[in-house]
């Protein structure tokens, strides 16, 4: 454990270990980063690993172009294999104003270079054999989305960044930071102090507890997500591709010889709840039976719980703190980290370096709630 550090990350996760790799890389040195599990241990792990730009934002589509880029050269920079698919994104519409919010969402993305489209349910059924049309009026795909595992983007940022040489330090807990007036002296950690004059927050879940520390506000709200693993479903397509019923947020993509079963559960509460529950299942059925009635027969081979960052707006909070000088942070990204992991990694080398990033993340700021306009996300899974 290092005495100094010119910058702290806390969180091991993949925002961190991107971060990390990208200040060592720009040649920032001394780089610490702090995880008190191990390495992706927190939500990335638990990830169904979706990469995509398909959103309503034009923040988040660039945040998602620049990162399924990062994604596509990930075996080059910074050199790992992470069982990369880009088998497309699939959002299956049911009602005439789902159908009219991705119309308006693919013109923000083709004006950024991206290729989603809308098509017909007949192609969307073309595309995803499994899905009954039933109920369904139209559907959104975007081909150069996909999926890919999250644990190996944390294992090849990591490997990079240490590498060249930032220090990443695991079972160590950040218990307070140490500040005089507007500026941080250090970290004090399960594992002794760190002098440093920064700290970057990238602990996802757990961001909130990590600001307080500061004395600095980051409205994150831990919310349980849980995803289902099914034995060997015959006659999958190769190409399957990730799809979504927007209505209910149920979601699949292949794993392996069967799929990878995901849903937002409208009846979860918010708080650290990382323990499997079976209290969803009966939801989750009513989805599949009305979008893919066929799999109600195939059989569960395993599962987890992880934790969504949420935010009010479901949107991520990315900045500097005007309360405390050099205190940045990447966090809240409402489900959205894994995927936007890559690009973000950049802002915040940019930000740390004074310079400004690809993209302008002002409106990113934690502070934004203290005023009446937000941005709002709509396409959340």
């Amino acid at each position: 454990m290092p005495a100094a550090a010119e910058v702290v990350i806390v969180g091991g996760g993949v925002m961190g270990t991107s971060i990390a790799f990208h200040l060592a890389e720009a040649g920032v040195e001394r780089v610490l980063l702090v995880e008190k599990a191990e390495l992706g241990s927190g939500s990335t792990s638990k990830a169904a690993g979706g990469v995509r730009a398909n959103f309503s934002d034009e923040l988040n589509i660039a945040l998602g172009i620049r990162s399924l880029a990062a994604f596509e050269a990930f075996g080059e920079r910074p050199g790992q294999e992470i069982d990369l698919h880009r088998v497309g994104y699939l959002f299956l519409l049911s009602t005439a104003d789902q159908v009219a919010g991705f119309e308006e969402s693919t013109r923000l993305q083709n004006a950024s270079g991206g290729p989603t489209r809308m098509i017909s349910v007949d192609e969307a059924v073309q595309l995803a054999p499994l899905i009954s049309p039933d109920g369904l009026v139209g559907a959104c795909f975007s081909p150069d989305a996909g999926h890919c595992t999250p644990e190996a983007v944390v294992l090849g940022y990591a490997t990079a960044a240490r590498r060249l040489g930032a220090t990443l330090v695991t079972g160590c807990e950040v218990t307070a930071i140490d500040a005089v007036g507007n500026r941080i002296r250090g970290v004090q950690t399960s594992k002794g102090f760190v002098e440093t004059s920064t700290v970057i927050c990238a602990a996802g879940a757990w961001s909130a507890e990590v600001g307080a520390l500061a004395g600095i506000e980051l409205p994150v709200t831990p919310l349980r997500r849980q995803i289902v693993v099914t034995s060997e479903v015959p006659g999958l397509p190769a190409d399957l591709p990730m799809t979504i019923d927007f209505d209910s947020t149920y979601y699949f993509h292949r794993e392996g010889p069967g799929l990878l079963i995901g849903m937002s559960d409208p009846l979860e509460e918010p708080g650290f709840h990382l323990e499997r529950s079976d209290a969803w299942l009966p939801r989750l059925t009513e989805a599949m039976e009305r979008r893919t009635p066929s799999l109600l027969d195939v059989g569960l081979t395993s599962g987890w719980a992880g934790l969504y960052e949420i935010t009010p707006d479901h949107n991520a909070l990315i900045g500097e703190a005007e309360e405390l000088g050099r205190f940045l942070y990447a966090t809240g990204f409402s489900g959205h980290g894994f995927l936007q992991g890559p690009a973000v990694g950049e802002v915040i080398r940019d930000l740390f370096l004074g310079r400004a990033p690809f993209v302008d993340v002002t409106p990113l700021h934690a502070r934004r709630f203290h005023h009446a306009a937000t941005r709002t996300e709509l396409n959340v899974v």
